[in-house]
C-alpha cells in the first residue's frame, strides 16, 4: 500500500540555525497521526513544510507519488491546512468567507454551494452561515477554520493545535470532528495535549530538538511489554550505581529510596532483581510498569540523549 504522504530527509535552516533535521515520515489514507513535541521542537516548521507554505533546505515531500517541489499546484490542491491561528476574515459572514475560500482553492463554481453545505454540516455550522465571524465564539471560529481547510475535499488535512484555547465541551466536539475526518482522509495533528492524541490518533510521532525521536502506533504502544521498573531499596546506592547495572538504560529518582529503572528491550526483570540482591542493596519492592505516552514523552524530551 502506497503512503499518502512520504517525507524523506527533510531539513530546514534559518540562517545557521537548523530548526528541522533529517525528518522522514509516512502517512496513509484513513490514518490520524499525532505530532508531539515541546515548544521549539520543530513541529510547526515541519507542518508548514508539509503544507507547502515553507520550503525545505533539503529533502523531498511527496503526496500520492507527486513531488511537492516539482508539482506544487497539483500537490497543494490535495492539502487542507489549519494553522495554529485560523486565517479568518472577521468582517465577513461564515458563508461569505467559505465561498471566498472555495474560489481560492479552485472549487468549480457549480460545486461551491454543495461544498459549502457539506463542510457546514460536517463542522456543525448549519445555523451560522449568516453570522459575522467576529461574533462567533472561539469554538465556532475554530470550526470555521477547519471548514476552510476541507472546503475542497483534500486528501490530506493538516491541523496545528486545533483545540487551542477551547473549553472542554468545544474540545470534545472538535475531537469528534477529527475522528470523522480521519475515516476518509489522511490527518496529521499537532498538539501539546497528550490525552488528545490518545483519544483521536492511530499513531504518535514525537519530535525533540528538530529531530523525530519516536514513532509508534497507539495500539502497539499499549500492547508492548513492560520496560520500566518501580523499585524501592533499603540501602540505595544512588543513581550512578543503578545506571551501571547491565540492562538499565535510564534511572529516575522518585523520592527517598524509590527509583524508576528503564530497561533495554533484551533485559529481563528477574535478571535485574537478581543483580540488585547480589549487591546487597536491600530490594524491598519491585513493580514492573508499562510506560504510558506521558512517560515516553517526558523521557524523550528531557534527557540529553537527543540533544544536538
Amino acid at each position: 500500500m502506497q503512503p499518502l504522504i512520504r517525507m524523506t530527509g527533510i531539513t530546514r535552516f534559518f540562517g545557521q540555525f537548523c530548526a528541522v533535521r533529517n525528518i522522514s515520515l509516512e502517512l496513509f489514507q484513513g490514518e490520524v497521526v499525532g505530532l508531539l513535541g515541546p515548544n521549539g521542537a520543530g513541529k510547526s516548521t515541519t507542518m508548514r513544510i508539509l503544507s507547502g507554505c515553507l520550503g525545505a533546505s533539503l529533502g523531498t515531500v511527496q503526496l500520492d507519488g507527486a513531488d511537492l517541489l516539482k508539482e506544487p499546484k497539483l500537490v497543494k490542491r490535495a492539502i487542507g491546512y489549519l494553522p495554529e491561528t485560523p486565517p479568518l476574515y472577521h468582517e465577513l459572514t461564515v458563508d461569505e468567507y467559505l465561498k471566498f475560500c472555495a474560489r481560492l482553492k479552485a472549487v468549480k463554481g457549480s460545486s461551491i454551494k454543495a461544498s459549502l453545505d457539506r463542510v457546514k454540516s460536517l463542522c456543525g455550522l448549519d445555523r451560522e452561515g449568516s453570522r459575522l465571524i467576529r461574533n462567533l465564539s472561539k469554538g465556532f471560529q475554530q470550526r470555521v477554520g477547519i471548514a476552510q481547510a476541507i472546503i475542497h475535499n483534500p486528501q490530506l488535512i493538516i491541523l496545528d493545535e486545533p483545540t487551542n484555547g477551547l473549553d472542554p465541551n468545544q474540545i470534545i466536539e472538535i475531537r469528534k470532528l477529527i475522528r470523522t475526518l480521519g475515516s476518509s482522509h489522511g490527518v496529521i495533528l499537532s498538539t501539546h495535549i497528550l490525552p488528545e492524541v490518545q483519544s483521536v490518533c492511530d499513531r504518535v510521532l514525537i519530535m525533540n530538538n528538530g529531530r523525530l525521536v519516536y514513532t509508534e502506533s497507539l495500539a502497539q504502544m499499549n500492547s508492548s511489554k513492560s520496560d520500566m521498573l518501580n523499585i524501592r531499596l533499603a540501602r540505595p546506592p544512588g543513581e550512578p550505581a543503578l545506571a551501571q547495572l547491565k540492562g538499565v538504560v535510564n534511572v529516575t529518582t522518585l523520592g527517598e529510596n524509590r527509583f524508576y529503572l528503564q530497561l533495554s528491550s533484551t533485559c529481563l526483570v528477574e535478571t535485574v532483581a537478581e543483580r540488585i540482591i547480589q549487591r546487597g542493596w536491600g530490594l524491598m519492592e519491585l513493580v514492573p510498569q508499562q510506560q504510558n505516552l506521558e512517560q515516553i514523552f517526558y523521557r524523550l524530551t528531557t534527557t540529553g540523549e537527543n540533544d544536538r
